[in-house]
């Protein structure tokens, strides 16, 4: 994952810049990704997760409401409802 080296690269991040992905329940795991963001527009319940660098991910395998926004280094993702959007540099 990059750095942020200015304000200009960070507003293009916030903006998904890069390809931008969008997955619901019937893809399937979201595997081998490297989301710096995952945006859920409707409610969605995640069953698997793994952020890279992190400890204690398993706490996010739960329902997240619609708008939530998860911003970390996401690898991998399963959701069992709703959709997800992740951002790839």
């Amino acid at each position: 994952m990059a750095t942020i080296e200015n304000v200009q690269q960070l507003l293009s991040e916030q903006l998904g810049k890069g390809t931008i992905e969008i997955f619901d329940s019937e893809d399937g795991a979201q595997t081998g990704k490297d989301f710096y963001a995952v945006y859920f527009p409707t409610t969605a319940v995640i069953s698997a997760i793994t952020v890279s660098d992190a400890t204690g991910e398993s706490a996010l395998i739960s329902t997240m409401p619609a708008g939530t926004t998860l911003i970390m280094n996401i690898t991998a993702i399963t959701l069992t409802s709703g959709i997800g959007v992740g951002y790839v540099e």
